[in-house]
């Protein structure tokens, strides 16, 4: 890990406005809400269409040059899809060039310019009226440009990379490599960052003074938190199956997954939040 926290550069169209004492830039916390978010939402806008592309995919932070890299380092974001995806097409056509000019005429950096959110929900914050009600939260989103990676080599660390993030060790206890029409079939992006941000919410119900000033109001309305976690569930054998016990590989990944996000929903729901929010009406 690096020595000091390393931050994105704050743009204008990354900078949080709203409840930005819930916001930071650093990499490791954006990159910790990334990994572990099981679908990715891609944005990107395709020619011809009135409205923006957002596609559900699976990915992960790494980094090629530098396999053991820890989340606070500089690492692209590699995503998972089909060799002939809308995604991928578009990728490889700004990759060569086929871009719009900037506003000076010059070509733009080579990528498909996409936006990737990630968001988790830690916990629900009842409070006594419905308009102070709130999650605890982690949300992130990153802006870069996509490329399809061509080296043999970096397209299987990406596979490796991504299909682990799904189940901890899963690549090397699986058929592999893949067979040719496999790999054949499958692209892998390469998104190098250039901005990002995150949200953060803890703690506890906030509610007005008035509200908090009324002993009938607190008598009759349960407030507090109610932590909440992605858990993975007891596994259950397939149909054509052969393998009689369940390997320690599979059951270890599993419980270390469903005790790290119970941990993350109760240390949330415990942590006060360093400063006060802005107020509802302030603009974004």
């Amino acid at each position: 890990m690096p020595s000091t926290t390393l931050e994105y550069p704050t743009q204008p169209y990354s900078k949080v406005n709203r409840y930005d004492a819930r916001a930071t830039y650093s990499l490791e916390t954006i990159h910790q809400i990334v990994n572990s978010c099981p679908i990715l939402h891609v944005s990107f806008n395709a020619p011809g269409s009135p409205f923006p592309t957002v596609l559900p995919m699976i990915g992960q932070m790494g980094s090629f040059a530098r396999p053991s890299a820890d989340t606070g380092d500089v690492l692209d974001l590699y995503l998972h899809g089909y060799v002939s995806s809308r995604i991928m097409n578009l990728s490889r056509k700004e990759a060569d060039g086929e871009g719009h000019q900037d506003a000076a005429g010059a070509p733009p950096p080579p990528g498909l310019p996409v936006t990737i959110a990630a968001s988790h929900v830690d916990g629900l914050i009842l409070s006594l009226t419905p308009n102070t009600h709130d999650y605890n939260y982690r949300s992130a989103v990153l802006f870069g440009r996509a490329t399809v990676v061509t080296d043999a080599d970096e397209k299987l660390y990406g596979m490796e990379l991504i299909t682990d993030s799904v189940v901890r060790d899963r690549w090397r206890h699986t058929r592999v490599p893949p067979s040719s029409a496999e790999y054949q079939s499958t692209s892998i992006l390469r998104v190098k960052i250039e901005a990002g941000s995150a949200k953060v919410r803890t703690g506890v119900p906030r509610d007005n003074k008035d509200d908090m000033e009324d002993a009938e109001l607190r008598g009759r309305v349960w407030t507090g938190m109610i932590p909440m976690h992605l858990t993975m569930g007891e596994p259950i054998a397939g149909p054509y199956n052969k393998v009689d016990k369940l390997p320690g590989y599979l059951d270890e990944a599993r419980k270390d997954f469903n005790a790290w996000n119970e941990e993350v929903a109760l240390e949330a729901a415990a942590k006060v939040m360093a400063a006060k929010p802005k107020p509802e009406d302030e603009e974004d």
